[in-house]
């Protein structure tokens, strides 16, 4: 009986669990689901994600990582550290949400024993299934519940669960008093660029929206740009020019937390910010063109999405706009704000 009591005295340790997910700032948030699903069912878990060093305080605003790692794969002396990091510690399983050789090669180099990744035909990049020892065909369609068929290999319960990304106190009080500054209480975030072209509305119906949004609704409007975009910007807002008060931003990913968060609606494309802002729980019009929003939309659904009847999907990149997205008129996106503005944020 005395052995029996402290048999059951003895704990079992909790897992430890590898995630990998490089970038970038759309995959990242579709990736966050999957995880929070992981850590529901493993609450004291230690969970170590791997990450670009961009992309650290990304990670760290969900809470579902005991540690982040960054890791440039594109720099060998941080490559090598990750693996060494690896090698030197015992894992329960690693987990690639990416599918890319560069991601993958990471846990099979670091001696990770347990590697589970998308199979043959789901995977991003052809031959990278032969890294993992555990391979699921996704059979979900949209790519947030395809991560989560990877968590429920690892041994979660649910694929995916809620998660609410924290934005600083400061970076809000920051962007608050920026905006305050310029006379702006109330805005509209618009988000024009996003990498391929082929996928984003034109920038002179960007333009126009924001000279219908500021001039009718009397609300302001800020252009959010990223890197190599600002002359992008500058076209939405001379587009604009001689309406309501507008801007455009291009601040650090703390500061466009707060200002996505602070938002009365978020308008832009299948890009980065505008998943981000759906993350943060601001309202969203999301347009879409050769993406499909069933796989690549806003997630957990409930936003606003415009999209052609006659889209085609398409995941080749090109720096035409789509003739799918030039079939979404001015007048169709502002009807689509007024409406998320009248039907208020989500809780």
């Amino acid at each position: 009986m005395g052995s029996l009591k402290r048999f059951a005295k003895v704990r079992m340790a909790d897992p430890r669990f590898v995630v990998v997910r490089l970038g970038s700032l759309g995959d990242i948030v579709h990736t966050f689901p999957a995880v929070a699903g992981l850590r529901d069912s493993f609450p004291d878990a230690q969970i170590v994600w791997l990450t670009h060093p961009r992309w650290v305080e990304l990670v760290a605003a969900s809470g579902l990582a005991s540690q982040i790692w960054p890791v440039d794969s594109r720099n060998m002396d941080s490559v090598r550290r990750t693996i060494h990091q690896l090698r030197v510690q015992t894992w329960d399983a690693a987990i690639d949400y990416q599918g890319l050789w560069k991601a993958a090669l990471l846990p099979l180099f670091g001696g990770v024993r347990r590697r589970i990744g998308f199979s043959w035909s789901s995977v991003r990049e052809y031959g990278v299934p032969v890294l993992y020892t555990e391979r699921v065909e996704a059979r979900s369609t949209h790519v947030a519940e395809q991560n989560g068929e990877l968590s429920v290999r690892a041994g979660a319960k649910n694929g995916v669960a809620s998660c609410r990304l924290r934005v600083g106190d400061s970076e809000v009080q920051q962007v608050r008093c920026d905006l305050r500054e310029k006379g702006i209480e109330r805005y509209i975030v618009l988000s024009p660029g996003g990498g391929w072209r082929s996928k984003c509305w034109p920038a002179d119906r960007f333009g126009a929206l924001c000279r219908k949004i500021t001039q009718e609704l009397k609300l302001a409007c800020v252009v959010n740009y990223g890197p190599g975009e600002r002359e992008l910007a500058g076209s939405v807002l001379q587009g604009c020019a001689g309406g309501g008060q507008s801007l455009i931003y291009d601040g650090e990913l703390g500061p466009l937390m707060a200002l996505l968060r602070g938002a009365d609606c978020v308008v832009g494309g299948d890009t980065g910010p505008l998943h981000l802002a759906v993350a943060l729980g601001a309202p969203a019009v999301a347009l879409f063109g050769p993406t499909d929003p069933k796989r690549n939309g806003p997630f957990p659904p409930g936003d606003t999405v415009l999209r052609s009847a006659n889209a085609a999907t398409t995941y080749h990149r090109s720096n035409e706009t789509a003739p799918s997205l030039l079939e979404l008129s001015v007048e169709a996106v502002f009807g689509a704000v007024q409406a998320r503005l009248h039907a208020g944020a989500r809780t």
